[in-house]
């Protein structure tokens, strides 16, 4: 209760104070891309937020989880370092691991591969300087997901910088970036290390990561992208603990039981080796027609020592994106078309052998999987005397899968879903000057994902069907002056055949279909200018604050006997409360105080075991100076400064009561990072 206070407190002094005008952007002001369909964020048809480079610089070197979770509607979860989920409005229900039924784009390129899986954990924070996040379907311009769509910046302005940072658990990370506008080049070199040793038992990671891109105007009407990313991800895998195994030992790693091995003694990890190249063409044959195309391959190398098995992963992707535009402008309105296909082809062959502590034994099962999936889309923009704006969309989405086991005996089989048409509305209304109305209303589908077709059981499931629903809502942005930026949206979101997670006794996972969810929910944003007070004391302050309030249920849900309609959906809090203040103190010390709120969260869909709820809080400290020409920057965080004893990723729907990925309590990084 008295963490709550203190939080209360601090904005409700933020609110109370008065301070006069900044002259920089307004809030309502900022532009979003929305894959090349730019426009003003306070009028854009989409729900839309946008991560700027303040909520980066609170992320750890190793995690976006502290940026993601100031965005109302977005949750990013940590099981393990090294291990992160990330939910849009409730999409963490079918993912044990790993990003799914989120579609993610690194600038023009598609980081998801083709069944809509997606190594998020790869990149490093430090890589990304701005983040768009799509929440609900947009299924005219992303294809088929129903959680939500994430576009990933890179640097678009000149700069050399490096970095070394240490912490808590023999953490250490060190990175260069370099980006430069060379004639008709634009350039980025990023490369990082990272490792760290965790703080539980059998969690150690390590991080290696290059990135390389050249944007290449070769003509006015002509530009020409290229991009290598390669990079190693090294984590052990310290596994779940039950209630009481928690409470005797939060640092422990799962335990062996009378019939299975621990993850220590199994070495549980995994191994990701993970290469992505791609090239983009733009051209503009005049002021009313352009056309885009990209292709990309990518190649993963993964390793999952588990304690049941041990298993390889070898994955080949490639990935194409085309789509001729027009777009014409008259005195008060201007009209877009867009036509084009996106497409990928996913081949895996994974390797399942017995895991004798860590190295692999006799062989278990072989299999080769191919996932075939693509839209072809078509949109419209219009805009009407830059009062009235209109983005209607139509996409036809494919999906199938062909396998073949190949050992211990030979037997294949195919699936291809119904193809489905995927319709978006959008309208957005200024009703004057930093202030517009927004409604819209959307279909989505998600087809499973290659790990879910075949999960970690190593069983085809045929009969797992696609999820489906549509998406309504309504949502209010208003600019109070130059002060004061406030949000609020209303969803309304029905899903049928939901996709939901389950684990056997050994501890291996599978899915089923849910039968359907409501999700209903509100979000909110209330941020404010950097104001400066004038003062010599206390110089500047900005603050943010942000929360979604849930009721998501099943609905027509039955587990053999049980009848689970009405229970909460599985792993969603019903409230999350997020604040983040800055103040600069005698104009150098710039300080950032963070809070995350989370309300209780069933841990089960009988919603017999539930979380307890959490306040957490991080505080980060910069001290900016110069040193000759070099601008060096000093930082020191804070994370976790009330010493919460909390978990940052469930295990939902465990086998054996395991739901707990205990967090790290009060620890320290303290870095330099030098812009030359």
């Amino acid at each position: 209760m008295k963490k709550f206070y203190i939080f209360i407190s601090t904005i409700s002094a933020i609110l109370g104070s008065a301070q006069e005008k900044d002259s920089a952007q307004l809030i309502s002001e900022v532009r979003i891309d929305a894959y090349k369909k730019p426009t003003a964020f306070i009028s854009s048809t989409k729900s839309v937020s946008v991560v700027s480079e303040i909520l980066l610089d609170q992320n750890p070197p190793e995690r976006m989880l502290e940026s993601i979770n100031q965005i109302p509607g977005a949750r990013m979860e940590e099981r393990s370092p090294g291990s992160y989920r990330i939910s849009l409005r409730g999409s963490t229900l079918r993912s044990p691991f790993g990003v799914r039924n989120v579609k993610v784009y690194l600038d023009d390129f598609i980081f998801s591969d083709a069944s809509g899986n997606t190594y998020f954990n790869v990149i490093s924070p430090e890589l990304i300087s701005r983040m768009e996040i799509y929440k609900g379907p947009e299924s005219g311009d992303y294809g088929a997901v129903t959680g939500g769509t994430i576009l990933l910046k890179t640097a678009d302005s000149d700069k050399t910088s490096a970095s070394l940072t240490s912490g808590s658990y023999g953490m250490f990370n060190q990175s260069f970036d370099f980006s430069k506008k060379m004639d008709k080049h634009f350039v980025e070199v990023f490369q990082n290390y990272y490792q760290t040793d965790s703080y539980r038992e059998q969690s150690k990671v390590k991080r290696k990561q290059l990135f390389i891109k050249d944007h290449f105007k070769y003509s006015e009407n002509g530009l020409l992208k290229a991009m290598l990313l390669y990079a190693e991800l090294d984590y052990q895998t310290p596994g779940g603990l039950t209630l009481e195994q928690m409470e005797a030992d939060r640092k422990q790693s799962r335990p062996a039981t009378k019939t299975l091995p621990g993850a220590k003694e199994q070495d549980a990890g995994i191994s990701n080796k993970m290469l992505l190249a791609g090239l983009s063409h733009e051209y503009n044959f005049n002021h009313n027609f352009s056309h885009f195309i990209l292709i990309q391959g990518s190649y993963v190398d993964f390793e999952n020592p588990f304690i049941t098995n041990f298993e390889n992963r070898f994955e080949k992707n490639f990935a194409l994106r085309t789509h001729l535009n027009y777009e014409k402008n008259w005195k008060n309105i201007v009209l877009a078309y867009r036509f084009g296909f996106e497409g990928g082809i996913n081949d895996i062959i994974v390797k399942n052998y017995d895991n004798n502590h860590g190295t692999e034994g006799n062989p278990q099962n072989f299999d080769k999987i191919k996932n075939t999936s693509g839209f072809y889309f078509i949109s419209q923009k219009l805009n009407i005397n830059e009062r009235l704006f209109t983005d209607i969309s139509l996409s036809l989405n494919s999906n199938s899968y062909d396998w073949n086991r190949t050992y211990p005996e030979s037997e294949n089989g195919t699936v291809k879903y119904k193809n489905q048409w995927l319709p978006n509305f959008g309208l957005s209304y200024l009703l004057a000057k930093g202030f517009s109305v927004l409604a819209k209303a959307g279909k989505g589908n998600s087809a499973p994902t290659n790990e879910e077709i075949r999960a970690s059981d190593q069983r085809f499931n045929p009969d797992l069907r696609p999820e489906y629903g549509w998406n309504k809502e309504f949502g209010i942005r208003k600019q109070f002056g130059n002060i004061f930026f406030a949000e609020g949206n209303y969803f309304d979101f029905r899903i049928k055949d939901a996709i939901v997670r389950r684990q056997n006794q050994a501890g291996q996972e599978f899915f089923v279909n849910s039968g359907a969810t409501v999700q209903k929910g509100i979000e909110i944003l209330l941020e404010s200018k950097k104001f400066n007070l004038k003062n010599e004391i206390f110089s500047f302050f900005k603050f943010r604050f942000s929360g979604s309030f849930y009721h998501f249920k099943f609905k027509n849900y039955h587990q053999n006997d049980a009848d689970f309609s009405g229970n909460d959906l599985t792993g969603v809090p019903r409230t999350t409360i997020n604040s983040l203040v800055n103040f600069v103190l005698f104009k150098k010390l710039s300080v950032d105080y963070s809070h995350f709120y989370t309300s209780k969260i069933p841990l089960n869909d009988g919603n017999t075991v539930w979380s307890e709820p959490s306040m957490v809080a991080n505080m980060r400290l910069n001290f900016p100076f110069e040193l000759d020409k070099t601008k060096l920057n000093l930082f020191l965080q804070i994370q976790n400064i009330y010493n919460e004893k909390y978990v940052a990723g469930f295990d939902i729907n465990a086998f054996g009561n395991r739901y707990y990925n205990p967090a790290a309590k009060r620890n320290f990084i303290f870095g330099v990072k030098a812009d030359f």
